[in-house]
């Protein structure tokens, strides 16, 4: 047994659950989450929450290194013996793998109401909530009457070398690809794919990377996560945020909410639901707009701070997730291609 644990832990670089709670072991007075939001966001609406209702949270964190996809290989794992209630998903793509995979169970939270039904599975495997948008973060020196306002630019000859964007294969450039190519067909997408190519578009780590690449006048612009250009602007930096495709009848700019899933067969199935309930709730999505993940509340009306916008406002990309997952998995081979890999 202490085998298979120090193996586990070497090879996935989780301490497993059992360790803590024990195989099979039930408390009603505690819930397990597995969580991809990142924990310095995540961790106080778990403390929150704990504080409220009385109810041990008992969390498992993604790492950087196996950012949003770690946690979630493993509820594949444990499918046979599930340890967690709840996955916090930072996006709705893995929650849509999980419930291809029969790991997850229904589940239609009344704080569900409110939210635009194309942000949760009408089925009730996963409902979203706060969510980020793929914004344009520009470098505001020097471009007066200059500044891109489209995805397009990567293809405009005018901003030809002065473009970046994050590998493709990894985090929400990939849900952003994905979604191009389930709302336009095959050839378009890569004929757009390939043109931003001959453009001479760089390819970052990350949307950090990308955002810093900006500030520091290396590249004019960068398609990144809402919360990255939020954070430079508030640190600072010599950047702009601009929602791309907002004219009327344009492409609109892709949101991705994070995901609640209750887990088919978890030990505090009770408690999961009603922790399910306090992260859907307004008031949840009102403190992750004010915390420095900047998030977007999907319920209508939420307070939010003067540089978050609402969601009522905002032309977002009308995409189904449950497609999007699908031609996510599809283009792995084209993408690998287009990085160089």
């Amino acid at each position: 047994m202490i085998g298979r644990i120090i193996y586990y832990i070497v090879f996935t670089g989780f301490i497993p659950l059992l360790c803590i709670v024990g195989c099979g072991q039930k408390d009603s007075d505690e819930v397990v989450v597995y969580v991809s939001e990142d924990q310095v966001f995540s961790e106080p609406i778990l403390r929150d929450f704990e504080a409220e209702m009385g109810i041990r949270v008992k969390a498992v964190f993604d790492t950087e290194e196996t950012k949003s996809t770690g946690v979630m290989n493993r509820l594949i794992a444990e499918k046979g013996n599930p340890q967690a209630d709840v996955y916090w998903a930072n996006e709705p793509i893995r929650a849509i793998v999980l419930k291809q995979k029969g790991i997850s169970e229904k589940y239609f939270s009344t704080n569900a109401k409110g939210i635009p039904s194309h942000f949760k599975d009408p089925q009730g495997y996963w409902t979203g909530f706060s969510a980020r948008a793929r914004v344009l973060v520009v470098n505001k020196e020097g471009l007066i009457n200059q500044t891109p306002t489209s995805i397009f630019a990567y293809i405009d000859e005018k901003w030809k070398n002065r473009g970046v964007v994050a590998n493709p294969l990894f985090g929400t450039t990939t849900s952003w690809v994905a979604a191009l190519f389930t709302i336009w067909d095959n050839n378009k997408a890569k004929n757009f794919m390939e043109k931003m190519m001959q453009n001479g578009t760089k390819i970052s780590t990350s949307n950090g990377e990308s955002t810093m690449l900006v500030a520091n006048k290396e590249f004019v612009f960068s398609l990144v996560d809402s919360d990255d250009a939020t954070n430079a602007i508030r640190d600072g930096k010599p950047v702009r945020q601009v929602y791309p495709d907002q004219e009327e009848g344009g492409l609109g700019c892709l949101v991705l909410p994070n995901a609640a899933v209750l887990i088919k067969g978890g030990p505090n199935q009770e408690n999961g639901r009603k922790f399910i309930d306090y992260i859907l709730s307004s008031r949840t999505e009102q403190k992750l707009a004010f915390a420095d993940c900047a998030q977007i509340p999907l319920h209508e009306g939420v307070e939010t701070p003067e540089d978050v916008i609402k969601i009522e406002e905002l032309n977002s990309m009308k995409v189904d997730f449950e497609t999007v997952a699908k031609k996510l998995q599809e283009i792995q081979p084209y993408l690998k291609e287009w990085v160089g890999y």
